[in-house]
């Protein structure tokens, strides 16, 4: 399973170097988390794990975004160790495991429980920093999830705006949901109410924002 194509990860790549986003990127573990794996007691993602197997660390788009891939490599287990602050810290407040893997400002997790026919685990935004913790689900797995970023990028650099001044305003993904809503597995996956319980915390501007995505 480590070695399946990720087109959305290349597409994320090719667009940040293409538009020069900025990219910093590190080598994998010589044995990195395999799929299926158990992290803090719960299988690793196998999309995850083809990503850790090509890298141990990246921040994509730097220049924008900063989109932080957790390192984990030979010298540093930060991703083992934040998952274990998050299980101790998250996890019962949220009321369901989530592997943290990336971020900057918010957190992006899998969410194992979640996990479809393949094993592969949905994708979600948790912001802390709120008196609750709100969800938002992002991706239908992983993969799918750099290549919306990708696409989001590319829409915003694309904006007579950035083209004059060079900055852009980034808010993924609360003004993404065209480009979620074309995730067909992840809007049935709401419209089923499969993150309802990791939602029960959120305020009305993130319920109309899911409902949006949802086309209700």
């Amino acid at each position: 399973m480590e070695s399946m194509a990720l087109p959305g990860l290349e597409r994320l790549l090719e667009v940040c170097q293409r538009l020069n986003l900025g990219l910093k990127t590190a080598p994998p573990a010589r044995e990195p988390l395999k799929a299926g794996s158990l992290l803090e007691g719960v299988p690793f993602d196998p999309i995850l794990a083809s990503v850790y197997a090509r890298l141990g660390h990246a921040a994509f788009a730097t220049k924008v975004l900063r989109w932080v891939l957790i390192r984990s490599d030979d010298q540093v287990h930060r991703l083992e160790e934040e998952n274990k602050r998050w299980r101790e810290k998250w996890w019962k407040e949220l009321g369901e495991p989530v592997i943290v893997f990336g971020g900057e400002v918010y957190a992006y997790a899998t969410v194992p429980g979640l996990a479809d026919a393949q094993g592969r685990q949905p994708v979600v935004l948790v912001d802390t920093y709120e008196f609750e913790p709100q969800v938002m689900p992002v991706a239908s797995n992983v993969d799918r999830f750099f290549d919306t970023c990708a696409r989001y990028l590319e829409a915003k650099v694309s904006d007579p705006s950035y083209q004059a001044s060079g900055k852009v305003g980034i808010r993924f993904p609360h003004d993404a949901i065209e480009l979620l809503a074309r995730d067909e597995q992840l809007v049935e996956s709401m419209r089923a109410g499969r993150f309802d319980s990791l939602m029960r915390h959120v305020e009305d501007g993130t319920r109309r924002w899911a409902a949006q995505v949802m086309g209700k």
